[in-house]
């Protein structure tokens, strides 16, 4: 486990432990806004020639409710940067960017309490661009295609104060995209990533 996942379950814990216990309940025709970090976290062993690494970001979404217990949310991000390496000996050969729009309809199961799990499921579209070669293929001409997919989540607010609140976020999005270097088809990579948010958020 990574320090940034280490720190963000830390984070979520103590949020549980010590956050007021006021009640900050959400009502139809609310609206929810969270600024903060993500991390996404590929699957390992994600590609047969090249893998993709891990990518930290800010991220931020915004949530409307239908009803107190059924929201839809719009998650974006400043670009997420990844290393890609060869998955035989790890030798970096490349470096790529993505943006991840998610559109998610979520179950908020206490919408009146201190503390507010919630589920998610819904579509992604992973948009990579800025590729570049290094090492031995610094050469040649790599490219990515871009991804739809689904997406679910599992996470919870928890109470700072009447209109603030602090949120962990855990993310699982189907990426599947198809390589290509110098114009010929290399590998569809599976990143599949797991994607972890701490934010901040406020309720208007």
């Amino acid at each position: 486990m990574t320090f940034l996942r280490r720190s963000l379950l830390a984070a979520a814990t103590l949020a549980v432990v010590v956050l007021s216990s006021a009640a900050n309940a959400y009502e139809k025709g609310d609206w929810l806004l969270r600024v903060g970090v993500g991390n996404v976290d590929p699957k390992s062993s994600n590609g047969i020639v090249a893998s993709v690494d891990s990518g930290t970001a800010v991220v931020f979404n915004g949530t409307y409710f239908f009803t107190p217990n059924v929201g839809f949310e719009i998650l974006a991000a400043t670009p997420f940067s990844h290393d890609i390496k060869l998955a035989s000996d790890g030798t970096k050969v490349g470096e790529t960017k993505h943006l991840p729009p998610t559109f998610s309809l979520q179950y908020h199961f206490v919408p009146d309490g201190a503390f507010r799990p919630y589920v998610g499921a819904g579509l992604n579209y992973t948009l990579f661009f800025d590729e570049d070669t290094t090492g031995p293929l610094s050469a040649s001409s790599l490219s990515l295609d871009d991804s739809v997919g689904l997406a679910a989540q599992l996470g919870a607010d928890f109470d700072i104060s009447e209109k603030m609140f602090l949120n962990f976020d855990l993310r699982w999005i189907d990426i599947n995209t198809d390589a290509e270097l110098d114009d010929l088809p290399l590998e569809e990579v599976e990143i599949d990533p797991l994607v972890y948010s701490l934010t901040l958020g406020w309720k208007f």
